[in-house]
């Protein structure tokens, strides 16, 4: 079984019994939904994270587009990259 940890935050009351009308409907704890909440958040800005951060290396090592592939995504969306 993996490890969990305690972790107390503050909810606007609006938010907390929108979560407490999840939990009777989906027959799951708070806890249980404010925890996939948070590790789906984490997962998501980590990625985003991680992708800038690629990026950001990739551009330092002057990788970018050519003219033609640009022009050639342009082209698959309808856009005029000239």
């Amino acid at each position: 079984m993996t490890q969990s940890a305690t972790m107390t935050i503050r909810l606007e009351a609006g938010i907390k019994d929108r979560l407490d009308k999840l939990s009777k409907s989906t027959k799951r704890s708070r806890s249980f939904l404010a925890a996939e909440a948070v590790r789906e958040f984490v997962e998501l800005n980590e990625w985003q994270v991680e992708e800038i951060e690629n990026a950001e290396k990739e551009a330092d090592e002057g990788d970018f587009a050519s003219d033609q592939e640009a022009r050639k995504v342009f082209s698959k969306w309808g856009i005029n990259g000239d």
